[in-house]
């Protein structure tokens, strides 16, 4: 060896961590994460899916809230269908209110979403007028006063007078009383035009300069641009809007003083299961109406789902 070389050093192998000297730093991070998840773990297995269980069991038996639960296997699904005309009464009744409400909803919504895209002054506060209808229409208050507004003196009777038009009671009307909650239902479009609205402005606008270019008109440039580019965004309001119709309580509850009256017109299927489960005390005929409403949902979602690709377009695919 030369003077003034250095001789390379041999790199030396780390050590390996000492067996048992705690977890390693992915288990730690993993035990941390379901630390912070266990209140939701908790609440979801306690407050959700343990109720749910809890309901499908009852579904099968004869309870009251007095006396034990006595098991009668299939009998309260079989009534359901056989033996009790106002069950069927109320599932026509709201298959009704969700056959005219939900697409009367989204047409308006897109309606009025396309004006507001139009780049009006003062947009911000079109959209939070629009918008605040949908966080109050399903609450107390607004059924109350819907109750006013279409009373035998309410501001619909007051205002037809004014044109001699002489008008009853909308609400105690057994034909009108079902559509004074579809236009509740409908005033409440704000969350869906929203999306809409959203949806509107990612359309390319070189899509409809191309398409004027060619010829194409207004309702052309509609039907075979804006609704195919809307068509996940109309898929996704329709689901929710139909899941949320279906479940529709409050409203018919405030106006029928909880009877779904006049004549059973306005007896919402969440309202006849709330008769017979808090105020008949059935509480295992409510359970197995509760679950035969998640039967229909899920059979509903899933042929949604099915269907969206022969409509839905997401993008370049079909």
């Amino acid at each position: 060896m030369t003077a003034g070389t250095v001789s390379p050093v041999a790199p030396t192998a780390s050590a390996p961590p000492p067996s048992g000297s705690g977890p390693s730093r992915r288990t730690r991070e993993a035990l941390a994460a379901y630390g912070f998840l266990s209140p939701w773990i908790v609440g979801m297995l306690l407050l959700t899916i343990g109720p749910m269980l809890y309901s499908l069991y009852l579904s099968f038996t004869r309870y009251n809230l007095m006396t034990p639960a006595q098991w009668v296997g299939f009998d309260n699904y079989v009534r359901m269908f056989t033996a009790d005309p106002r069950y069927l009464a109320s599932v026509g009744v709201t298959l009704r209110y969700v056959a005219i409400s939900v697409p009367l909803l989204l047409v308006v919504s897109l309606l009025v979403a396309m004006v507001l895209n139009k780049g009006l002054a003062f947009l911000s506060g079109y959209r939070a007028a629009f918008y605040l209808p949908s966080l109050i229409a399903s609450s107390v208050a607004i059924a109350v006063l819907w109750r006013q507004v279409f009373g035998q003196d309410g501001i619909v009777n007051e205002a037809l007078a004014l044109v001699g038009i002489e008008g009853g009671s909308w609400i105690g009307n057994p034909g009108t009383a079902l559509y004074t909650l579809v236009v509740l239902h409908v005033w409440s479009f704000g969350s869906t035009m929203i999306i809409f609205l959203a949806g509107l402005r990612q359309v390319p606008k070189e899509l409809y300069e191309a398409a004027a270019v060619d010829g194409a008109g207004a309702v052309r440039r509609f039907l075979h641009i804006t609704l195919p580019m809307l068509t996940p965004l109309i898929f996704f309001n329709l689901l929710l809007s139909t899941v949320n119709a279906f479940q529709a309580f409050t409203p018919a509850y405030v106006i029928s003083n909880g009877e779904g009256g006049p004549l059973d017109s306005t007896l919402f299927y969440t309202l006849y299961l709330y008769q017979r489960g808090f105020a008949n005390l059935e509480m295992g005929y409510a359970s197995a109406m509760a679950w035969a409403l998640v039967v229909v949902l899920a059979l509903f979602t899933a042929g949604l789902f099915a269907s969206a690709r022969f409509w839905v377009h997401y993008g370049d695919e079909r």
